[in-house]
């Protein structure tokens, strides 16, 4: 452009940029969570419209979270395509020795930068497109100063209904303002499975509400002209816990000199200011020593091996405790008869892939697959460059995909 006016080279700027829009992609993306959906609900719950979906799209065998198999750092992964260490949170509840701070579920809204990534709605605004939430964990916070177009700040007490009707009057709105990518989440079967367990009455009566109100949305979306593409997620499982099999805190003979946060599969040590490594070591040697039944104390290569390497965050010792035995702080301790957040390849810790819609093919099952792939999977769908780098590889899930 060397020799062009200020005038001109504006006007070339503004003719790049409605070209820009004139190539706006045609498909679209509602990507719903259902919290806590057991990769085998559909069958065990009778999830007659998921199973349609799934007939007429896509299904994964299961789907595996990232480790640790909870709520938070899986919702964040879906949609960032990082695993929990590189995208900044690396349990529901943790704390962070550099800041002096815990983070607890839906910290970000306070302190965006508690999120070190950029989440799937952030890349579709960054390329110059609408995006819209409905209550996706920390999807209200200013990642890297960005939010998406619409957005809600989070309250369990939303209709469910209200939920399906916004998502459609969103893709109702005229193209220039119509997201390309929209959010969903639903909580209340990870609810129910975590209060009366998976195989509850109660978990299935959950699981018929959201199914139905799944397969409404998804009829609803076949009315409308153009071309949208229902996601199907869940963020981990859910498993019957054993409350026989409970190690309490004061059997782990932890030293005061070690902040202990149990999350009841997992406890995190940080050793407090001023303690010696030679103290960390000698805490770890006495756990290990201890051998309590499904107790495991990560070693190195354990650590590596989940993708859990020592930092400000992760915990100077990690202690984790095998299905389906929990951790409690004493016998006064609620322990509920569901629970998740083992090991990601534990079965019960399968998660729920189903798609359907004009970018994906249809009846195919594909096996089971990381759930770092739903990131660089909506980017191809959607035809969007990734423009940071990320953990997860298109490699299982680029078979569900249909020539476009």
């Amino acid at each position: 452009m060397k020799g062009l006016s200020l005038g001109s080279l504006l006007c070339c700027l503004l003719l790049t940029s409605l070209t820009a829009r004139a190539e706006r992609p045609e498909q679209h993306v509602v990507l719903i969570s259902i919290d806590g959906f057991r990769h085998d609900y559909i069958e065990k719950h009778n999830a007659s419209a998921l199973a349609r979906i799934a007939r007429e799209g896509v299904r994964a065998e299961s789907m595996q979270p990232v480790y640790p198999a909870n709520t938070f750092p899986n919702h964040i992964s879906l949609l960032t395509g990082l695993l929990p260490v590189n995208h900044g949170i690396v349990n529901n509840r943790f704390y962070d020795k550099s800041r002096h701070a815990y983070y607890s579920m839906g910290e970000a809204y306070k302190d965006s930068t508690w999120i070190t990534a950029m989440p799937f709605w952030n890349l579709v605004e960054t390329h110059g497109y609408p995006a819209a939430t409905y209550f996706w964990p920390e999807s209200d916070s200013r990642i890297g100063g960005q939010l998406p177009t619409y957005h809600f700040h989070y309250s369990k007490y939303s209709d469910y209904k209200q939920r399906v009707d916004q998502i459609m009057e969103w893709l109702s709105y005229p193209e220039a303002t119509r997201p390309l990518f929209i959010a969903g989440y639903f909580s209340l079967i990870d609810t129910e499975g975590h209060n009366f367990g998976p195989d509850a009455e109660q978990t299935y009566e959950a699981v018929q509400l959201v199914d139905k109100l799944i397969g409404q949305l998804y009829d609803r979306l076949q009315t409308l002209p153009i071309k949208v593409n229902l996601v199907i997620v869940s963020d981990h499982g859910m498993i019957a816990v054993d409350k026989t099999q409970v190690t309490f805190e004061d059997e782990l003979d932890i030293s005061d000199d070690f902040l202990l946060l149990n999350e009841g599969e997992q406890i995190l040590l940080y050793a407090k200011d001023g303690v010696s490594e030679a103290a960390v070591k000698a805490q770890y040697e006495r756990l290990k020593a201890q051998n309590l039944p499904g107790v495991r104390v990560f070693d190195e290569g354990q650590r590596k091996h989940y993708h859990m390497p020592r930092n400000q965050r992760t915990g100077d010792i990690i202690i984790t405790i095998d299905a389906p035995a929990r951790f409690a702080k004493n016998k006064q301790s609620r322990i509920g008869p569901g629970g998740h957040g083992y090991l990601p390849e534990h079965p019960d810790m399968g998660a729920t892939f189903v798609a359907a819609g004009p970018a994906f093919k249809q009846g195919v099952t594909v096996p089971r697959f990381s759930n770092l792939e739903v990131y660089p999977a909506l980017a191809r769908v959607l035809g969007l460059e990734i423009i940071r780098p990320i953990d997860g590889k298109l490699d299982v899930l680029k078979q569900a995909l249909a020539e476009q």
